[in-house]
């Protein structure tokens, strides 16, 4: 294999150089190139001992296979240095070129240290500590002169270091990477940083590094506390939780406790369930799910499915948005509130993130691993209800190949033994265009589970699913819906949005329209401040007099009328009891939202003029012949036969499920067919933007 190193810096990295009690798996040199800061560089691991850097100067470097000259593929290595970061590898350059500057012929613990802090371009410091690369570099040079009575460093430098081009690690270096990937994989990081090694470096240290940090004056328990707190910054940016280990270590760490760095917390942390599942019957206690309105019918046909004895694990197939995920959650709802069979009550509904189940599995047995952990906790339970949606998904996960056809195992069927023999309740969901291209084609899966159809809600039902949680969205925007803006909402997305469903158009529709309307409130109650402060003093001291002087007027008014009653002056009484005028601000005043703001939001969805969309359906069939007439000239009886077909359709005098009206215009080229049709979708619907196939 011929590798071509255009960079004036080639790194080899041996792979066998970590671990040295690990035997090698291939008795040949096999190569890698990769790239760091716009060079390239290869790695290649070999029987040799120890790992290298050498510089070329835009050379053809040949790897050969010893056993067969034929063969000239890449091997693929997987060393640990794959794992580790640019700025680990950087560290790793730094230390042995801080070795070949010293005059060494290995890379030792001290070394590793200057490329560390050489690595580490915090201005406070490495590690926040204010420690230095110079100061580093003359330490060390120091203890090297005293140790070795006072040799030239100068002469050593001009022997064979420098015509070496390999430059191995001491025996210490290696466990140092040792130890970094043992607390990288006990920390639960998927990747090796320059703080992981220097943890490594304080734990596994054989003094050298110990001694130069004591020199400096640096405290290696607040070096490793801070190395754990950045570690963990990192995984909080990615939105994960450090595991036990790290948080126990850091806790250790910046009490002093130098003991928590001879030996790695192997605790693990979260369960399988904990880590890739939510409990959503939790999430029902405390009220963070919305409430599920009717599908009686659905919910107790699921009952009856979970119930059974084996192939117990019914299925919800629906079109997107008419409820199906909506569904599980009500059942976690009723287990809650103990609104369900006693069998059923000890039982709880785990919502599956396949996404996360899959994140991070980079090997091959890692994901089968993460599943079989899964399903062992779940039987171990026995009361755990596993809730996968998008359930399609898991066919052909997991697998190395293209499609669903490559090999190993997918978790589709890490799953099927367990759900044959009912040792795994699963309850799943997918569409039904899903179901039948993906699903149904895997009959030992598609067996194991029991259909249930999740149909559009009508009308009237999706009115009152909107009526129930109309609640939760005042709460949410601060604003009141009326009744009107409900049935605008289920009558103007059903009508006008035909490529969504029920009630999830709608839903989406009130919340918008929500939002809408906080932000216009806002935005006027900035306005009208705006013009408070932009008022002339006297324009105030004007409305100030006519407020007074009305107040004046109601106050005489009050005292005249109840003089002939009691014949008491009691104006200071009244003057005192007299209450403050109610605040008119916009706080106290509730935004309230009507169909106005509906059909607004829905123009934006639709591209429909507002006034098209709020114009009365009454009104437009009786003057729809007309409307139809001044756009198609001569054309009377077929603007008559569609008038009619469209009146018939309203007044209820057809199926429901059946279109408004199946036509077909019939005559010669240029007639007005075209535009028969482009107008009676003008006039009628609003807009001209209709399915439209050209055969020709």
């Amino acid at each position: 294999m011929d590798v071509l190193c255009s960079s004036s810096l080639a790194i080899h990295l041996h792979s066998r150089s970590i671990f040295p009690s690990s035997p090698p798996r291939f008795p040949f040199r096999f190569h890698r190139t990769f790239y760091y800061n716009n060079s390239i560089y290869s790695s290649s691991s070999s029987s040799c001992f120890g790992l290298s850097i050498s510089r070329c100067n835009n050379f053809v470097h040949h790897v050969k296979h010893p056993h067969s000259f034929k063969r000239r593929k890449a091997i693929q290595i997987s060393a640990v240095f794959e794992r580790f970061t640019e700025r680990a590898i950087k560290a790793v350059i730094l230390s042995q070129r801080e070795a070949k500057s010293l005059g060494k012929d290995m890379v030792f613990t001290q070394h590793l240290l200057l490329g560390l802090i050489g690595e580490d371009r915090d201005p406070n410091g490495f590690l926040g500590s204010g420690l230095k690369i110079e100061n580093a570099r003359d330490a060390v040079r120091s203890i090297w002169q005293s140790s070795n009575h006072g040799e030239d460093l100068g002469n050593k430098q001009q022997g064979s270091i420098v015509s070496s081009t390999d430059v191995p690690f001491s025996i210490s270096t290696k466990r140092v990477f040792e130890a970094a990937v043992e607390y990288s994989r006990t920390m639960g990081y998927n990747f090796i940083a320059p703080e992981h090694i220097a943890i490594g470096l304080f734990t596994v240290d054989d003094g050298s590094a110990s001694r130069v940090l004591k020199r400096l004056g640096a405290n290696i328990n607040h070096l490793a506390a801070e190395a754990v707190t950045r570690l963990q910054g990192e995984l909080a940016k990615d939105g994960r939780e450090p595991s036990l280990s790290s948080k126990k270590m850091s806790e250790k760490s910046s009490s002093g406790n130098a003991a928590v760095l001879r030996s790695p917390d192997k605790t693990k942390g979260k369960s399988a369930l904990a880590q890739f599942c939510i409990d959503l019957t939790a999430r029902a206690s405390e009220g963070l799910i919305d409430p599920v309105i009717g599908r009686e019918t659905e919910v107790q046909r699921i009952v009856q499915i979970l119930c059974r004895r084996t192939k117990n694990n019914p299925i919800l197939l629906g079109e997107s948005g008419v409820g199906k995920t909506a569904i599980a959650e009500g059942l976690a709802i009723s287990i809650a509130q103990a609104e369900i069979p006693a069998f059923l009550l000890n039982k709880k509904i785990m919502s599956l993130d396949i996404g996360l189940l899959m994140a991070g599995a980079k090997e091959r047995g890692e994901l089968e691993a993460r599943v079989t952990a899964l399903l062992s906790e779940t039987k171990k339970s026995g009361n755990i209800i596993l809730f996968i949606d998008e359930v399609h998904t898991l066919i052909g996960s997991g697998t190395v190949g293209r499609g669903n056809k490559g090999s190993g195992l997918d978790i589709a069927n890490l799953l099927k033994p367990a759900l044959g023999r009912g040792e795994l309740q699963c309850i799943a969901s997918t569409t039904i265009g899903e179901y039948r291209t993906q699903f149904e084609k895997d009959k030992a899966l598609a067996r194991r589970f029991q259909p249930v159809w999740i149909n559009e809600p009508s009308q009237e039902d999706a009115v009152g699913i909107l009526l129930g949680l109309r609640e939760k969205y005042e709460s949410h925007h601060h604003c009141r819906y009326t009744l009107e803006a409900i049935n605008a909402a289920v009558y103007l997305s059903a009508r006008y949005i035909p490529d969504r469903y029920l009630p999830d158009k709608a839903i989406d529709l009130i919340d918008e329209a929500g939002s809408r309307a906080r932000i216009e409130a806002f935005r006027r109650k900035r306005e009208q401040e705006t013009d408070i402060l932009s008022k002339a003093p006297n324009d105030y001291w004007e409305e100030i007099r006519t407020v007074q002087a009305m107040h004046e007027v109601v106050i005489a008014s009050r005292l005249k009328n109840d003089a002939g009653a009691s014949g008491v002056d009691d104006s200071s009484e009244l003057l005192e009891s007299e209450s403050p005028l109610p605040s008119t601000s916009e706080n106290d005043e509730p935004i309230m939202v009507g169909p106005e703001e509906i059909a607004a939001v829905a123009s934006i969805w639709s591209g429909i003029p507002v006034q098209q969309l709020t114009a009365d359906e009454r009104m437009l069939l009786i003057g729809l012949d007309e409307m139809l007439k001044k756009r198609v000239i001569g054309q009377d009886e077929a603007v008559a036969a569609i008038s009619r077909a469209v009146k018939r359709s309203r007044v209820g005098l057809k199926d429901l499920d059946r279109p408004i009206a199946a036509m077909i215009f019939c005559g010669p080229t240029g007639v007005g067919k075209t535009e028969l049709t482009k107008a009676l979708a003008a006039c009628y619907f609003g807009s001209v933007r209709m399915p439209c196939f050209d055969w020709t």
